[in-house]
């Protein structure tokens, strides 16, 4: 196992997209501990590395095609599933809303999955949409490859504004409108991302490509998938 931490390493964010907010368009959000060692008391959304057990996590229901395969580009084969399960476990496990199905699980329960479980659901990656990836620059404490879903909050299993199940790692779970997000103390890659949801629902359409921030050598670099 690699212990260094700054090493770069996969990782999936989900914005959950609520459109009956009674202050227009709102997402998700929550506040990183002023002590945590990457992006301490910044506003994030929902997200975290891959597991190596990620892979092995039946969905319910699978990516939508064109998500699926952008995933894939510039990057390892078979990489998709597992990052949509990062991101609904990852969404479990900060906020305790469930994206799932439901359903009884076939065989074993991955210990890490057994409380999402036992509320009769297995994960479903029907609603997501890869809209984002962008690459930690290097010389920060921990460094990831992250690849941003959004999803519509009419896709979850439960009450949006039930964070009774959430964990102590973001405090101030919230739904913030978008109109307001940028009064928040965002990380520059959460402003730029807001910008692209904002763009989309202006539009009203899925745009061709997607926005790649590509740091992974000594100088940065912007592509689309």
């Amino acid at each position: 196992m690699n212990s260094d931490k700054s090493a770069l390493r996969d990782a999936a964010t989900l914005i959950i997209l609520r459109k009956d907010h009674p202050e227009g368009p709102a997402v998700l959000m929550g506040q990183r501990g002023a002590g945590a060692a990457f992006m301490p008391s910044k506003y994030v959304f929902p997200g975290g590395a891959l597991d190596p057990g990620d892979a092995g996590v039946p969905l319910a229901a699978p990516l939508p095609a064109a998500s699926a395969t952008r995933l894939v580009q510039d990057a390892p084969a078979g990489i998709a599933p597992a990052l949509a399960v990062a991101a609904i476990r990852e969404l479990w496990e900060e906020t305790g809303l469930i994206l799932g199905l439901p359903g009884a699980w076939a065989g074993p329960v991955p210990e890490d999955w057994r409380s999402f479980a036992a509320t009769g659901h297995l994960p479903s990656a029907a609603g997501l949409r890869f809209i984002f990836r962008a690459i930690t620059p290097p010389g920060r404490p921990r460094r990831f490859d992250a690849r941003f879903f959004l999803v519509a909050a009419e896709a979850l299993a439960c009450d949006p504004d039930d964070f009774s199940r959430a964990s102590d790692e973001l405090s101030f779970l919230q739904w913030v409108p978008l109109a307001l997000a940028r009064e928040l103390n965002l990380p520059f890659i959460t402003e730029v991302v807001l910008a692209e949801v904002q763009a989309q629902l202006t539009t009203g359409a899925e745009p061709a490509t997607i926005p790649f921030f590509d740091n992974r050598g000594p100088r940065a670099t912007f592509a689309r998938l």
